[in-house]
């Protein structure tokens, strides 16, 4: 609920009555709780301190005042140290047919806009997408649609990690053991088949390592003895040094891996506006690697590797090139960072990576400001805990993750079986069974992994996230084809549903108005935490509170044309913030389930 409206009149009645000067920062305005009589609740304790009066005298005081002088006003209520005010009907009736008629509803206004780009996914050319990608995905691009609701302009972007040791591994098992095998031959999405390289070459390297340590190696030394590894290691160098016949067999690879991943962003329903690779910016991360030795922000060691001292910052020294001239990570993240602020010139540029990386993010923007870049400030990690499996966490080496294609593809006949065992498909023809299923699937997928705050580590259930009664996607895209299928009878558009609006509202009809009219500031809350889970929780306590106001009341066969009116308006309105959340959760809604 966004009555500050109501702040600068406080303000003037607490100068007039105390002869004080109130900051509206200092100013609390809350929802009234349920079970006390009231819409908007001003907390008096810390005016009370500077009118010098008790806080009961002082919101006596205040309730007079601003009774007098905002006509919108019932009356008020004094509870210890709170002033609870109720608004008239017409105020509550006025702000809902405003509502109705206003498109940006729900997307608060801006005086301060920010440019901000957004990294997400960020995959390995080594392998297909995971769960932990979805969850990276859903947050990154709903995050996205977050910051652009709140009025800002985003960039979404991407960073394929192309190149590495990691890449090297499948290139290796690919050349040594894959007889000229394809997609197409192989029956196999590309990132499937390149993945299944990187698993064989783990197989091969801890056969290898446990026969060294048979004889007596330690863990330090096989990682150097190891064949293979060393064979990887060459072919790094190789590919750093543009041997021709490495460079091609990493591009035919990388193909492969490219047409799958878009195939697999495309079903996901999540896009970028521009993707960075790093194969072409770690070169200009070696520059400034090498512009830090020269400043003297970093230093070599005799070796001929790279580091920088951050002991002194309570951290400990950061290796930014090998003995060998490779880069490392760092290398090419510093590349990435300074050509994303050339292209954008941006206020923020966030980064969304598991809470693993941490620290990496904290030395980024460290090494930066030692390289004398002022917008090094810049840089917000926006980390999110890990998904996690009843069995545990995922291992790419050994393939035991959750692949992201099959995931999809069971939450989908997930969806297909409990909807024909719930009977929800009814004259539906198969075409249009088939969308709702992947639409329903998706839901599932995407509001079970954003529901839960950012941060917070998650197990994931897939049975869980396609109850249709439960905190679910699926409950709320129900709730919306619900309120479709009401307008449908009645024979009414949805999108104006009323003219004018009159009556009184009972308990339920009020709340269920609040409820509505709380939107904007959630969505002002949510980006101002980074938090799409905000989003998630408020859609779905809109949901349920509708399908127990829905329970209580016909809508129409109301008692009255002024009721039924007042209904309609009241449910196209739930529709309609139903609509907007789950657009930034990245979620469709359908108009019948």
């Amino acid at each position: 609920m966004n009555e500050t409206h109501i702040i600068p009149l406080i303000v003037r009645g607490f100068r007039e009555i105390y002869q004080g000067d109130l900051q509206p920062e200092t100013i609390t305005l809350q929802r009234t709780r349920r079970d006390v009589p009231g819409d908007l609740t001003l907390v008096v304790f810390p005016l009370a301190k500077m009118a010098q009066q008790a806080p009961e005298a002082t919101a006596r005081a205040l309730g007079d005042f601003l009774l007098q002088n905002n006509k919108a006003l019932a009356e008020y209520e004094v509870v210890k140290g709170f002033l609870n005010l109720t608004f008239k009907e017409e105020y509550w009736l006025g702000r809902l047919a405003d509502a109705l008629i206003d498109t940006g509803f729900g997307h608060p206004s801006n005086d301060s806009p920010r440019r901000i780009v957004i990294e997400y996914s960020s995959p390995n050319t080594n392998k297909p997408l995971h769960l932990g990608h979805i969850r990276n995905n859903l947050l990154g691009f709903s995050l996205s649609r977050l910051m652009q609701a709140n009025g800002h302009e985003v960039i979404k972007v991407n960073l394929v990690n192309d190149r590495g040791i990691h890449i090297c591994k499948s290139m290796l098992a690919w050349k040594k053991w894959g007889n000229g095998e394809t997609p197409v031959h192989a029956g196999l999405k590309g990132d499937h088949l390149v993945g299944k390289y990187y698993v064989l070459f783990d197989l091969h390297f801890r056969q290898e390592v446990s026969r060294l340590k048979e004889i007596g190696h330690s863990d330090e030394e096989v990682q150097q003895l190891s064949p293979l590894m060393q064979e990887a290691r060459e072919m790094l160098r190789q590919w750093e040094n543009g041997d021709e016949e490495v460079k091609q067999l990493w591009s035919t690879m990388n193909a492969w891996v490219y047409d799958g991943f878009d195939a697999t962003y495309q079903r996901l329903g999540v896009d970028f506006d521009k993707i960075y690779y790093e194969s072409e910016t770690y070169q200009l991360g070696k520059r400034l690697v090498e512009e830090g030795v020269r400043n003297g922000a970093f230093y070599r060691r005799d070796d001929g590797s790279v580091w920088a001292d951050l002991t002194a910052d309570g951290l400990d020294e950061k290796l930014l090139l090998r003995s060998d001239g490779t880069s490392v990570y760092m290398t090419q993240d510093l590349g990435t960072a300074q050509l994303r602020h050339d292209d954008y010139q941006a206020d923020e540029l966030v980064y969304v990576v598991g809470n693993e990386q941490n620290y990496h993010f904290d030395v980024l923007a460290r090494l930066l400001a030692r390289l004398g870049r002022p917008w090094a400030g810049a840089v917000h990690h926006y980390s999110y805990g890990m998904v996690e499996l009843p069995q545990g966490r995922m291992k790419s080496r050994e393939g035991t993750v959750v692949d992201a294609d099959d995931l999809m593809e069971e939450m989908e006949a997930t969806a297909r079986s409990m909807s024909e065992s719930l009977g929800k498909l009814e004259g539906m023809d198969t075409s249009e069974a088939a969308r709702l299923h992947r639409m329903i699937g998706l839901a599932a997928l995407k509001y079970y992994m954003l529901k839960v705050d950012p941060k917070k580590t998650m197990l994931f259930n897939p049975e869980e996230s396609v109850d249709f009664n439960g905190n679910t996607g699926p409950f709320i895209q129900y709730t919306h084809a619900r309120i479709c299928s009401v307008f449908r009878k009645a024979g009414v558009d949805l999108e104006h549903p009323v003219e004018a609006l009159t009556g009184n509202l009972d308990t339920r009809e009020r709340g269920l108005l609040k409820s509505l009219l709380a939107f904007p500031e959630v969505i002002r809350e949510a980006g101002q935490m980074y938090s799409p889970a905000l989003v998630a929780n408020y859609v779905y306590e809109l949901a349920r509170e509708f399908n127990q106001f829905y329970q209580e009341h016909s809508i129409l066969q109301a008692e009255s044309e002024e009721k039924k009116a007042l209904r309609l308006a009241l449910s196209a309105m739930v529709a309609r913030n139903i609509r907007e959340g789950m657009f930034i959760l990245g979620i469709e809604v359908p108009d019948r389930m």
